[in-house]
């Protein structure tokens, strides 16, 4: 009798293939969907800068631009105002403190000058007369106390003598009487003359004070006034170069119209401009290096300007030990600013996708190099040469560095 056999459960080798081929065709059927769902651009390769991320040594420096100014410039403003009448130095020309560089005309000054001189002419006038009147006044007070003073003697020696007659009874009571009344009506009059010569010389100590005192006034004022004639003479400053003049002849300039400056040339400074990134890591003091000629000349930071314009915000560099030999005003000299100490790190290339994107994301090339992925990133600090990667990326790696603003919205680009 037959025994029948039960069928073998499982998978079966045949089953393989068509789990292999089922596998593929979800694959290929997911790649298609993907590539769908996500944005698209397609490019030339060859139209692309495509940079490795490497490691390497970051220096922390940013390459900037910078021309030479004075050490320190001092401008020239006009004490008075007036029309210039002569012009004896160019724009350009070496001057010498104390030298004069515009001669002004003011006829209102000159009017003020005649009326400063005419009332202090009339003060002194008027201070003679007075001390004249003082000394009349003097002289005669002193006559009129002096011939009191006399009476006044002659009257208590009549008096003394009628009071010795008058006690040995030889004169009349009447006759003594009168004497004594004569006498003290001259001490009397001698007190009054004596307080009021006393209060004419105080007076006239007074007066003649004050009047000494507005009459120094008035010198002072006219010595003002004529101080204020020389600042029509305009005059250099300091020792240096007269960089520029805006005034001609005939022209008329106010008071305190800035008219041109000194360049003071004892030494140069550097006068950089900065992008704005970095206006946190600027500080006072840092160093920097200027090359020309094969030469390094170090350099620090002197001052820093808090004013950010057009993105940019300046600072001040000077010399901290010899300068360039040939070194003019205006020259333009490439300088690297040292913001901090060199340390390892992962080093993309600059590129004119940070424009684009602010370092935030990059795309990503693929080992076949066919396409290239969005992918977020997180950049530290950047020198002339390199973005240090702080997140996002690894070594040999290939991104796509050119700008990115004809890529629109895409997410993966197509590289053919």
């Amino acid at each position: 009798m037959d025994i029948q056999l039960e069928k073998r459960k499982g998978l079966r080798p045949k089953h393989y293939g068509y789990i292999a081929l089922g596998a593929l065709i979800l694959f290929v059927g997911w790649k298609l969907l993907f590539a769908n769902s996500i944005s698209t651009f397609r490019t030339e390769k060859d139209k692309l800068s495509i940079a490795t991320v490497i490691d390497g040594k970051f220096d922390d420096y940013i390459t900037i631009n910078g021309s030479v100014a004075p050490i320190s410039t001092i401008y020239m403003d006009a004490y008075e105002g007036g029309r210039v009448s002569e012009k004896l130095v160019e724009e350009g020309a070496m001057v010498q403190q104390g030298d004069i560089i515009l001669k002004l005309e003011n006829m209102n000054l000159y009017e003020q000058i005649l009326a400063s001189e005419s009332n202090l002419a009339l003060k002194q006038n008027d201070l003679r007369s007075t001390r004249l009147t003082f000394d009349s006044r003097q002289v005669e007070g002193r006559r009129t106390l002096a011939t009191t003073s006399t009476d006044l003697q002659r009257l208590k020696r009549n008096f003394e003598q009628n009071k010795a007659l008058y006690e040995d009874e030889l004169i009349s009571r009447e006759a003594y009487l009168t004497s004594k009344e004569n006498y003290e009506l001259a001490q009397k009059q001698y007190e009054i003359v004596k307080l009021q010569t006393e209060q004419d010389d105080a007076l006239r100590k007074t007066s003649l004070s004050g009047l000494d005192t507005d009459l120094e006034r008035m010198k002072k004022t006219l010595s003002m006034v004529y101080q204020r004639l020389d600042h029509l003479n305009v005059r250099a400053p300091a020792d240096g170069q007269l960089g520029f003049l805006d005034a001609e002849i005939g022209q008329n300039i106010a008071q305190g119209q800035r008219i041109g400056q000194i360049n003071v040339l004892t030494d140069f400074k550097i006068e950089a401009a900065i992008d704005e990134h970095y206006i946190d890591r600027v500080k006072r003091d840092l160093t920097a290096l200027l090359e020309r000629n094969d030469s390094i000349y170090p350099l620090r930071v002197r001052k820093v300007y808090p004013e950010v314009r057009n993105g940019r915000f300046q600072v001040d560099l000077v010399f901290t030990e010899s300068k360039p030999e040939t070194i003019r005003t205006g020259q333009t000299y490439n300088i690297k600013l040292q913001l901090g100490a060199s340390n390892d790190a992962l080093l993309l290339p600059k590129g004119g996708f940070f424009q684009s994107t602010g370092g935030q994301w990059v795309f990503v090339v693929d080992e076949n190099g066919a396409e290239a992925l969005k992918r977020d990133i997180r950049i530290g600090k950047q020198n002339s040469r390199y973005y240090e990667v702080l997140e996002g990326l690894e070594p040999g790696e290939k991104v796509i560095t050119s700008n990115y603003d004809s890529f629109g919205q895409a997410q993966r680009i197509v590289l053919k």
